[in-house]
């Protein structure tokens, strides 16, 4: 149940006076064991294109997320009003889902220089503690009766204020702490349990790594609606340790480490350790990477119809990238990995094949030595016997 000063939406609200805003406080969503829905949601035969229209009842995360989000829009804390976004899927075997959002394109803020994967948070740059009270919409807060995690982390509900998609938020893992971008487990935790909080299908988690296109070097993860079907959901893998802990895609945009869960408790706290581990490797040898959390098919041969039994959480090792090209029809991060495209301008929107989307995601992939040696190293890791 969530709860703050009450326990409906208006409990997530901004007062009508801006003054009152930072007066109010943060208010908590508080959720244990019975909010996270691991079974029974599923993609309706015809979905719709908005979260606040797909049919399907929304959850008390979603309620709150929707209803403070727009809240939000309405007051004009964002860069631009997010509209219903112009969507095609491209002809072709992949699935590729494209959006025009010509206002991000153009008014999102200019990303930090990034040199190093292991640079450290730098309190005189833009981070999460400089934003206007406004845009934090709540705080996740886990009941004592759920596991993993000694200490409660506050993960505080940001708007995204260039917004990608509707109900587009940051996880922001104790801005306080000034913790560089380097995935950590509370953070993934958080990610995880905010998808399986939602009753949507189409609300995803992600992360991208420094020089991966993480534009703040403050620990956040994104999360959004996307109320289409992704081809990651559901593309074959094929196992690569003998525990059958990790398995790599065999379809999609690209070639990437596919872990996944069905339950809670211990098997979620494998997961969110094994994917750990993996994330320290690649930072530690400086190897850019994205992240994405969406529920998924079992691994191993699916189909179209297979059912979305659990999560998955895709890990893509990249090329490092230092700066966004304007001249591309899109760059390539943790959306575009999972098979979701945000273009900038109605020509490429019309004219983009999936020949030319999977071109430019190649380009930003390891050479296949290099690839190899990552996939060694990480069988090798998952191998580990648990402490």
């Amino acid at each position: 149940m969530a709860v703050s000063h009450g326990s409906n939406e208006a409990s997530y609200l901004l007062p009508p006076n801006k003054e009152d805003w930072e007066e109010q406080g943060i208010p908590d969503f508080v959720y244990g064991p019975q909010e996270l829905l691991w079974e029974g949601i599923q993609w309706p035969r015809n979905a719709p294109g908005c979260p606040d229209t797909l049919p399907v009842p929304p959850s008390a995360f979603d309620s709150a997320l929707c209803s403070a989000w727009r809240q939000r829009m309405e007051l004009g804390l964002f860069r631009y009003r997010l509209g219903e976004l112009q969507t095609q899927t491209l002809p072709g075997t992949v699935g590729f889902v494209v959006q025009l959002n010509v206002e991000r394109g153009v008014q999102r803020r200019a990303p930090q220089n990034i040199s190093s994967m292991r640079q450290a948070f730098d309190p005189k740059q833009f981070n999460f503690t400089k934003i206007r009270p406004g845009e934090v919409l709540f705080r996740l807060r886990r009941k004592p009766d759920l596991p993993g995690g000694l200490q409660q982390e506050d993960i505080l509900v940001v708007v995204n204020v260039s917004p990608l998609e509707w109900g587009h938020v940051l996880l922001v893992p104790e801005p306080a702490r000034g913790l560089p971008q380097r995935l950590l487990p509370g953070a993934l935790r958080a990610g995880l349990e905010a998808v399986l909080l939602s009753s949507h299908p189409g609300f995803r988690v992600g992360f991208n790594s420094l020089c991966g296109l993480a534009s703040v070097n403050h620990l956040h993860l994104h999360g959004y609606y996307l109320a289409h079907r992704l081809p990651v959901e559901r593309a074959p893998s094929k196992c690569l340790d003998p525990g059958g802990h990790l398995h790599l895609l065999q379809a999609g945009p690209a070639p990437g480490f596919l872990f996944y869960t069905s339950g809670p408790g211990p098997d979620l706290e494998a997961l969110i350790r094994r994917v750990c581990r993996a994330t320290d490797y690649l930072t530690d040898h400086e190897i850019a990477h994205n992240l994405f959390v969406t529920r998924g098919a079992p691994p191993g041969k699916t189909s179209p119809s297979s059912a979305l039994t659990g999560v998955r959480v895709i890990l893509w090792a990249r090329k490092a990238s230092f700066e966004r090209k304007q001249s591309q029809a899109f760059n390539v991060a943790l959306c575009e990995l999972a098979g979701h495209l945000s273009v900038r301008t109605s020509q490429d929107f019309d004219s983009l094949t999936e020949a030319a989307a999977l071109a430019l995601i190649q380009d930003c992939l390891l050479p296949p030595a290099q690839a190899e040696e990552v996939q060694a190293a990480l069988v090798a890791l998952t191998a580990q016997k648990e402490p």
